[in-house]
């Protein structure tokens, strides 16, 4: 039986702690940011940490090495 295998856009867009969270960017700050409230874009600095159920998905399905 081969191997699962990491998808690569995971890798790149999630983190995991070392208590097994899955931390992730906040998405909406690439570009046209003269529309967006500076509130928003203050508040969309570093990362988030994602719901339990939807950190699950990923770990198991998009990461399952990580």
């Amino acid at each position: 039986m081969s191997k699962m295998k990491t998808k690569s856009g995971a890798k790149k867009r999630f983190k995991i702690t070392g208590s097994g969270k899955v931390r992730v960017g906040y998405g909406f700050k690439r570009h046209n940011l003269r529309k967006r409230s500076q509130k928003m874009k203050r508040q969309a600095r570093g990362m988030n940490v994602l719901r339990t159920t939807d950190g699950n998905i990923v770990k198991k399905h998009y990461l399952p090495n990580g």
